[in-house]
């Protein structure tokens, strides 16, 4: 699996895509129907009509990367189909990765000092 540092911006789109698109042919939806810059190092996750593959592609600071990924015996958690995308923490997409339900994923709160 990519891990890149750093601070990423990970969005996911809720609408199936062909999934006979390559890696310019996401990134045209994402220009497209995401209004988003598929060059700017963020994370898009796209899913086919069988929730059981996706494809991630990402801009790596030297040319697009696409990754493919069928989970075997279950499928990928993934939002009612609408038009958008969706932002993900990094957290939440590692879960989505590994086929377990991102959707209880949450921020853990840092309790501060107790003032008196």
């Amino acid at each position: 699996m990519i891990s890149p540092s750093g601070n990423l911006r990970i969005y996911l789109a809720t609408r199936p895509v062909d999934f006979r698109k390559g890696m310019d042919g996401l990134a045209a939806i994402v220009q497209a129907e995401c209004d988003l810059d598929p060059f700017s190092g963020a994370i898009f996750v796209f899913r086919a009509k069988r929730t059981d593959r996706l494809k991630i592609v990402v801009w790596d600071g030297t040319g697009l990367v696409l990754v493919c990924k069928r989970i075997e015996g279950t499928s990928f958690s993934w939002p009612r189909a609408r038009d958008g995308v969706i932002s993900l923490t990094r957290s939440q997409f590692e879960a989505l990765f590994e086929g377990l339900d991102w959707t209880r994923i949450r921020a853990r709160v840092q309790p501060g000092p107790v003032q008196a």
